[in-house]
């Protein structure tokens, strides 16, 4: 751990948020100023395209302990992901997606578990994960059905189990966050399956909290998505039978 660590980082991947990544840093900064915690702020940006980075630039002096990390090559978030979590310094590392539909606030229900011992944390958007788990606003109905039947598909061959593996707000602690992160590959969407298959295969032990989740308009996530998500899945199942992962 970095002599220079501090109690919480918050990565956000960012591609092209220039729409709605403002209205995000300015709540995890309310958020987090309410919070008797050390924090930084790590926005990683994904070799976006529109104005997203200009306008980063121009909120470094509105929002405290933000850092930027500036790619110009598009990866994909799984990539994004872990170039932030491998960056930071925290002692329990959030990544949560750019448009806070997942609002910053259900951390407070992560850190009971962590005292209790849980090396990571997901939030899930399914009630058969967690009574109480909610979408005040749904996705498109076709979105939902894809989405469920990807992921009965994702928990025969990977993640057994876990109903919402694509909740865009999963926490672990530094050690678990730099173990993952350092061996996994998957680029791209399918990296949460990656994530939660590794922490399986460890083991850490993984708790769960309900999201009340709203979908907000502005996803870059299309019908292409879901199936390269699936092809990850395999992929990702075909790797750890093989060994492929350095564990």
């Amino acid at each position: 751990m970095a002599a220079s660590s501090v109690d919480l980082s918050v990565i956000v991947p960012a591609y092209n948020e220039a729409d709605r990544l403002p209205e995000t840093l300015r709540r995890f900064q309310q958020y987090l100023l309410s919070k008797s915690c050390s924090y930084e702020i790590l926005a990683v940006l994904d070799g976006p395209t529109d104005r997203t980075r200009q306008i980063l630039t121009g909120m470094a002096s509105e929002i405290e302990h933000l850092k930027i990390l500036d790619r110009e090559v598009n990866r994909g978030k799984g990539f994004t992901v872990k170039e932030g979590m491998l960056a930071a310094i925290g002692r329990i590392r959030l990544f949560c997606d750019a448009d806070n539909s997942t609002d910053i606030a259900h951390f407070d229900k992560m850190i009971p578990l962590f005292k209790e011992g849980y090396d990571i944390v997901i939030a899930s958007r399914h009630s058969k994960d967690f009574a109480g788990a909610h979408q005040a606003v749904s996705q498109a109905r076709y979105k939902r059905i894809i989405g469920q039947v990807g992921n009965r598909i994702i928990q025969s061959v990977a993640v057994p189990g876990i109903w919402d593996t694509q909740c865009g707000f999963k926490a672990f602690r530094d050690y678990a966050a730099e173990k993952i992160f350092s061996v996994s590959v998957i680029e791209g969407w399918g990296f949460d399956i990656e994530t939660l298959a590794l922490a399986r295969a460890l083991p850490y032990k993984v708790a769960i909290i309900p999201a009340y989740w709203i979908n907000k308009p502005g996803s870059h996530v299309g019908i292409s998505s879901y199936v390269e998500v699936l092809l990850d899945t395999v992929r990702v199942r075909r790797g750890l039978s093989r060994g492929e992962y350095k564990l």
